[in-house]
């Protein structure tokens, strides 16, 4: 399991949205990325070009001058960040069994999420069964 404060094998979010852009396009300026990024957000020319330099930072994607701008190209596939996902996945949530994984997806098909109870209600709650048990 990661220890807490490690770096993580998976990127963030945002720098995971511009790597599937870079697995698309084989490789991309940040024009090309922004632009296939704004159909679901609208992010500016800088922020794009700040993400794209994490990914080269972090060893995921490399860059080349090309006329005025750089390229940039993935060097993780996207099956190695699949798998680090579903090992951070079993370490977190399956004290690393895949058994439990399986087990789990085997249940029923469509699984419902249940909400999760409002930190208020769940306080108040506690302060009335300890208020109850102290009348008692």
């Amino acid at each position: 399991m990661r220890k807490p404060g490690l770096p993580r094998d998976i990127p963030p979010p945002l720098e995971l949205e511009c790597l599937r852009i870079l697995w698309k396009l084989g490789e991309g300026n940040v024009k090309d990325v922004r632009a296939s990024l704004a159909a679901r957000r609208d992010l500016a020319y800088t922020t794009v070009m700040t993400l794209l330099d994490r990914l080269v930072r972090r060893g995921s994607a490399t860059r080349r001058k090309a006329g005025r701008s750089f390229l940039y190209t993935p060097l993780v596939s996207r099956e190695t960040i699949q798998s680090a996902a579903v090992r951070e996945l079993l370490d977190w949530f399956f004290d690393g069994s895949p058994d439990s994984l399986l087990a789990y997806l085997g249940g029923k098909p469509s699984l419902p999420v249940a909400a999760p109870e409002p930190a208020s209600a769940a306080k108040g709650a506690g302060q009335e069964e300890s208020l109850d048990t102290a009348l008692l």
